[in-house]
């Protein structure tokens, strides 16, 4: 069993870096991607803020989004990573990869962990995106290991349910619009923007479940507030969701490809 293990976790690590040498050749789709977060921060953010409208708990409110942004933009970019699955499956990449040894989970695993490099991307765009806006956030090397972890494995759940989708939809056309149908939603049906304590009964309890909010949550508690109270909740929380929607994604895997 140990090595089974560890067989999926090499090989898994050996599709990730394959990935991120892809990003090293190609860096464009990092660049691209920034310029969503950077809007939202530098344009809804600064009008927001000047309102006042919004409860923060004492923090302002490009504090308060700045985790909010960073969770949409790791969540938006891992959600679409399906698109390249039925790309590959187009490409007759798939078919190459499911007739290998390679056992399923390494190839789920190894796209959640391609993803979560990227949105480690983002992460680091983001941050110096707040420092040229001077917002105030908590960072120290715990920080930093908490918001590596929170990204990894909220990545790595979007990413495995953009390859569920994938497995259903196949054709990427319909899988665009299935996409934006389920990520506005959980963005908006979160804490990212907004406290939950503002919201209708029926949009908290929505909010309650969706693990953008634990994703968020954690962030927050890491870089604004620096009350870990519920960290270990928000960690565990992604963690099984990202086991969970792992396995699942590892058995409907090779209908993608058919």
């Amino acid at each position: 069993m140990i090595k089974y293990i560890f067989q999926v976790v090499r090989k898994s690590l050996v599709l990730a870096e394959m990935e991120a040498r892809k990003l090293l050749h190609d860096p464009t789709e990092v660049i691209t991607r920034a310029v969503q977060p950077i809007l939202w921060l530098g344009i809804f953010g600064e009008a927001l803020s000047k309102i006042r409208a919004i409860p923060t708990g004492g923090y302002t409110y490009l504090q308060f989004i700045t985790p909010g942004i960073l969770t949409q933009s790791v969540t938006f970019l891992a959600i679409f990573y399906g698109i390249a699955i039925i790309w590959e499956r187009d490409m007759g990449l798939l078919q190459k990869f499911l007739v290998t040894p390679t056992p399923r989970i390494a190839l789920v695993w190894g796209k959640m962990a391609s993803a979560g490099i990227r949105g480690l991307c983002q992460v680091v765009i983001i941050f110096i995106f707040t420092r040229i806006l001077h917002i105030t956030l908590y960072i120290t090397p715990l920080s930093i290991l908490g918001v590596i972890l929170i990204t990894l494995l909220g990545a790595g759940f979007f990413t495995g349910l953009s390859t569920v989708i994938a497995s259903i939809v196949k054709t990427r056309e319909r899988f665009m619009g299935i996409g934006q149908i389920i990520t506005l939603p959980l963005f908006f049906a979160s804490n990212a923007i907004y406290p939950i304590q503002i919201m209708p009964r029926w949009l908290q309890i929505v909010a309650r479940v969706n693990p953008l909010s634990y994703m968020v949550d954690g962030l927050r508690s890491l870089l604004v507030t620096g009350n870990f109270t519920k960290l270990p909740l928000d960690i565990a929380v992604l963690a099984v969701a990202a086991y969970l929607i792992s396995l699942l994604s590892a058995y409907l895997y090779p209908s993608i490809a058919s």
